[in-house]
C-alpha cells in the first residue's frame, strides 16, 4: 500500500481500498498492514529525514522505491512501536527486500534501519532479549 501510495500519491483511504480488492487476509493482518502503511504515510517528512540522516553515502532520490518503502515501514515502526524488538522490525523488513528487492537491498535495508533503531532506541537492548 505505501509503495503504491507513493507511486500515486493518491489519498490513502482509495489506496487501501484498491489493495484490498485484489488480496484477502485474516482481519488482523489486514489491522496491521493497514496501521503500518497508514503510519508510514503520515509521518513520511520525518520518516524520509531519519533515512537520509543515516545514508550519507547514498542520495534519497537514487534509494530504489520498493527499498525505500520497506524502509518507511521499518522506521515507522521503529520510531512508534517500540514494543516490537528491534531486531524482530529489520529481520521482517530485510525478508521484505529479499522477495521484493533488488540483489543488494537486503544489504541496505537493513543496514538503513539498523543505523535508524541506533538513533531512536539508542541504550535498549536492540536483540529484544
Amino acid at each position: 500500500m505505501l509503495y503504491q501510495w507513493d507511486m500515486t500519491r493518491e489519498p490513502m483511504d482509495k489506496v487501501a481500498e484498491t489493495y484490498w480488492k485484489v488480496r484477502s487476509t485474516t482481519d488482523t493482518t489486514r489491522w496491521m498492514a493497514e496501521r503500518l502503511a497508514r503510519g508510514a504515510q503520515a509521518e513520511v517528512e520525518r520518516i524520509d529525514d531519519e533515512i537520509r540522516s543515516v545514508s550519507k553515502n547514498w542520495r534519497f532520490d537514487r534509494i530504489a522505491a520498493v527499498d525505500k518503502n520497506i524502509i518507511r515501514i521499518g522506521a515507522f515502526e521503529l520510531i512508534r512501536d517500540t514494543a516490537t524488538p528491534a531486531a524482530v522490525v529489520i529481520d521482517e523488513a530485510v525478508e521484505m527486500a529479499r522477495r521484493f528487492g533488488e540483489a543488494d537491498s537486503t544489504a541496505f535495508v537493513n543496514g538503513v534501519l539498523d543505523a535508524i533503531m541506533r538513533r531512536v532506541r539508542e541504550g535498549q537492548d536492540v536483540r529484544g532479549a
